[in-house]
């Protein structure tokens, strides 16, 4: 099985708008940093993205590549490498804990990441932690800001 990388932040804001901005793809360049484009193609019933196309710049790692999404109730969402140009995986999830009654979200992200060529084990591990460390601090900014 391959290793996760996975970090917690805890934001000034009830779940639902957390989940809002994390669903929210078209904004993502505007906060996320490591994201140049997003681009729903497909949505379910409900309206949530189901593939999302995303250029992506996260320094040593640098693709285009597509993700599928599988939305578990109000307070979670994760995601599976449909298609890429460089990366082999890049599986993830946001979890969402309430947090004060409701006031403030507890915000867990996982990610695993493995590139079609060769790199070591340690640096796909600091490059899983700055796209964490990056998302969860761009997303706390986003979401107390707005």
């Amino acid at each position: 099985m391959a290793e996760h990388t996975s970090s917690s932040i805890t934001i000034e804001a009830p779940p639902a708008d957390v989940m809002a901005v994390i669903a929210d793809f078209a904004r993502y360049p505007e906060w996320t940093g490591e994201v140049k484009e997003a681009e729903v193609l497909a949505t379910d019933a409900q309206g949530r993205a189901e593939k999302v196309r995303l250029l992506l710049d996260a320094g040593a790692i640098k693709d285009d590549h597509t993700l599928a999404y599988a939305w578990k109730g109000t307070d979670e969402v994760s995601w599976t490498l449909d298609k890429s140009q460089m990366l082999r995986q890049l599986d993830g999830s946001y979890r969402l804990a309430a947090v004060d009654g409701g006031k403030r979200t507890e915000v867990t992200y996982q990610l695993t990441v493995d590139v079609k060529i060769p790199m070591l084990g340690m640096i796909k591990r600091k490059a899983e932690k700055v796209i964490i460390d990056r998302a969860l601090a761009g997303l706390k900014k986003r979401v107390e800001t707005v």
